[in-house]
């Protein structure tokens, strides 16, 4: 069955679209399973995209689609000239701590990852605003100078890595140690959905963002708590309805 289709599923007479997942999804798990039924480890070999294809009986474009996620997520790594191997050690806690659980494009895991971010960023900012230390604060700054200028200058990629540092500044500054990987662990759950190309442009909502930074930072910066915790949580409300616009327009059209 080349090219492998998007699988779809009713489960208790649920909407099939609402179930969707496309195929280089599927695959990516297969991959994983893969990997753990040939019991292989960190820096090991994988077989290459042609075999992967072969062994999985799909296509290498589709292959190619699922190593991206696997990537973005650090559960693989590819080097070039010298193929696909499994990824370090922290990429593999990852992986057996969700146990592939997380779908990229289902609306409903989304909204989960989401209600998990708001709890544990919230916490983060509120604890920040009172034990955030001056290198700290201007580690904030900088991460959120960095997101305007990537969206004032077109730079996608400047503004998400500004963006993932800008989160875990806030976490760090927390200093909780468990905020900072709860906070780590989401945000590389919420990159699968990136590397399947949801934000990787400009959206209406990146100006947003920016200022939903700053906000942030200010309160921190200012000592105020509450305001610290009530700006992250606009803006992760906000981000949520911005994936949740652009999964129902890949969904539906």
């Amino acid at each position: 069955m080349k090219d492998t289709p998007a699988v779809a599923a009713v489960v208790n007479g649920a909407d099939e679209r609402r179930d969707y997942r496309p195929g280089y999804e599927v695959v990516a798990e297969r991959i994983l399973e893969f990997i753990a039924a040939s019991r292989l480890v960190p820096g090991d070999r994988l077989p290459t995209e042609n075999d992967l294809a072969q062994q999985l009986d799909t296509s290498r474009a589709v292959v190619r689609e699922a190593v991206k996620i696997l990537s973005a997520l650090g559960r693989v790594r590819a080097h070039k000239g010298r193929g696909l191997f499994v990824a370090d050690d922290e990429g593999m806690l990852l992986t057996s701590r969700w146990g592939g659980f997380f779908r990229p494009v289902d609306l409903d895991h989304v909204l989960m990852l989401f209600e998990f971010r708001r709890v544990q960023e919230t916490a983060a900012a509120k604890l920040a605003a009172t034990r955030a230390t001056p290198a700290e604060l201007r580690t904030i700054e900088v991460a959120m100078q960095q997101c305007r200028h990537g969206y004032a200058h077109g730079e996608v990629d400047v503004f998400n890595q500004a963006d993932d540092d800008f989160h875990a500044a806030v976490a760090a500054a927390s200093h909780n140690t468990f905020l900072r990987s709860a906070v780590r662990d989401a945000r590389r759950l919420q990159r699968q959905s990136s590397a399947i190309g949801i934000h990787d442009t400009f959206g209406e909502g990146t100006a947003a963002a920016v200022e939903e930074h700053e906000a942030i930072y200010r309160a921190i910066r200012d000592g105020r708590p509450d305001e610290a915790a009530a700006a992250t949580a606009v803006h992760l409300d906000r981000t949520l309805e911005d994936y949740r616009r652009e999964i129902q327009r890949r969904l539906f059209g």
